[in-house]
């Protein structure tokens, strides 16, 4: 059994500040007494202790006091994407069979059929008197997310008090953690990133400034002024400040101590500008499976293993499938507290671990000292006349071209070499084929180099910001079509 997080937490520091935004602050007594009282108006609505609940609402503070609420009441979370399409939504509900929906007013119409009950009418209900536990078993599911859906059908992953548990008592074994650290939250919270940062805020009492969506120039300010000390992003995210930076002429803060880039491979030009600017980057590796991060960079060695994705946090294990060698590359696999029991729906009976170790279907090696490099994801690799090419490596090199921003690269199908590379581009002027070919000959070998190249406007992502290389291969093959 494990202390109730909030209820504990209030019992340690209730004056302590947890959440701050557009302005307006709450302790974490503040939070726990609208928690508390949100919490029995979702039991006067009928909902029991053991109940799946789905939300469906920004990130928003309502929406964070909604989660602990449910929470308080002993029940499931299924924390729906307000970015999908109707059609995926209607997936997720069907698949995850919540007693009820929560959902925002103006999202209301997206449900279709299924129960629902507004957040708007639930803050009009009379509240009633609730008894809480004072601890959790370990076993139970808080929260369920599903899978980013890049190579196939969603799952729905349980994630329960001992995966989150384990994941941020590893977090903080690696990074540390101050008295006045405030994590500046732009991820969506319906996304592990975003969640996980909101359990490390109970956990080690640590103050939260959300934002409902990334807008880079408050992010860079707040970095700059020194207003808050850790943040997450992904590589785009990541890209976007340094321009913004390097654009005003500014580094950040030495009061910011940490940027977690997680999200997929990091180009390493991305890695060395952020240097240049004072971000201490450290890039980490972690899944919907694992409740977040399972390997990160250790600040110390930032600079000297750039590029690496660190050694497993210290709960963690990790190790390459079909080899002991150090730099051979194979999937990826994960041992700990953190890897989820399992799925619900559709992959109920899907098995989430072999013999204790999950098989995550990304690639990567171990150098000598132990350090994780990751690579692609599997589904991703490119096989070009039995050579193996990983999509990542290719838009590495290709984002060291000064005037392009963005890069994507995926497999056709090719008659003589069985697969071959193209490249997709957002760029600030117009970079020819051959051109782009030539800056890349130094950095690639020829069968990586791309056979075609595609200017467009913005690349495909999902909601939390991965690129959908699928999609870039869909859209070749319908316009081969046409």
């Amino acid at each position: 059994m494990y202390p109730n997080w909030l209820a504990q937490r209030v019992q340690m520091t209730p004056n302590r500040l947890a959440l701050t935004f557009e302005g307006k602050s709450w302790t974490f007594k503040q939070l726990f007494d609208e928690v508390m009282n949100t919490a029995g108006t979702i039991k006067t609505a009928g909902l029991e202790h053991g109940a799946r609940i789905a939300i469906l609402a920004p990130s928003h503070p309502q929406l964070i006091i909604t989660i602990h609420a449910c929470w308080q009441l002993g029940c499931e979370v299924v924390l729906l994407n307000e970015r999908l399409s109707d059609e995926e939504l209607a997936y997720q509900i069907e698949d995850a069979q919540p007693t009820l929906v929560l959902v925002k007013e103006n999202f209301q119409g997206r449900i279709g059929i299924y129960k629902k009950i507004t957040l708007e009418d639930l803050s009009k209900m009379n509240s009633s008197t609730i008894n809480i536990e004072e601890e959790w078993p370990l076993k139970r599911t808080m929260s369920i997310m599903y899978t980013s859906g890049t190579t196939g059908s969603p799952k729905g992953v349980r994630q329960t008090v001992l995966n989150h548990t384990t994941n941020a008592t590893a977090s903080a074994f690696n990074m540390g953690v101050q008295t006045d650290d405030v994590w500046l939250c732009t991820m969506p919270i319906f996304h592990i990133s975003g969640l996980s940062i909101l359990i490390r805020s109970v956990l080690y009492g640590m103050e939260v400034t959300l934002y409902s969506k990334f807008d880079v120039v408050r992010v860079v300010d707040d970095l700059v002024n020194g207003n808050v000390t850790r943040m997450s992003v992904v590589s785009v995210m990541l890209e976007r400040i340094l321009r913004e930076l390097e654009e005003r002429g500014e580094n950040v803060s030495s009061r910011f101590l940490t940027m977690l880039v997680g999200g997929g491979p990091v180009p390493s030009h991305y890695l060395e500008r952020a240097i240049a600017r004072g971000i201490p980057i450290l890039q980490t590796y972690g899944m919907t499976e694992t409740a977040s991060q399972t390997a990160t960079l250790a600040p110390e060695d930032a600079a000297r293993k750039l590029g690496s994705s660190g050694k497993p946090l210290y709960l963690s294990f990790i190790r390459i499938d079909k080899t002991n060698k150090p730099f051979e590359e194979g999937e990826i696999c994960i041992r700990g507290g953190h890897v989820t029991p399992g799925y619900i729906g559709k992959y109920e009976q899907t098995t989430s671990q072999e013999k204790g170790w999950l098989y995550t279907g990304d690639i990567g090696y171990l150098d000598d000292e132990g350090y994780l490099f990751v690579v692609d994801r599997r589904s991703d690799l490119i096989i070009s006349g039995g050579e193996n090419i990983y999509p990542a490596e290719v838009e590495n090199a290709i984002l060291q071209h000064p005037m392009i921003r963005e890069a994507g690269v995926c497999g056709v199908d090719d008659e003589q070499w069985g697969q071959v590379p193209i490249a997709f581009i957002v760029s600030d002027a117009e970079i020819s084929l051959e051109s782009l070919r030539e800056f890349l000959q130094t950095k690639l070998a020829p069968y990586k180099l791309p056979r075609k190249l595609h200017h467009i406007k913005e690349m495909p992502r999902n909601a939390s910001n991965k690129l959908l290389r699928r999609e870039l291969r869909e859209w070749v093959t319908s316009k081969s079509n046409e």
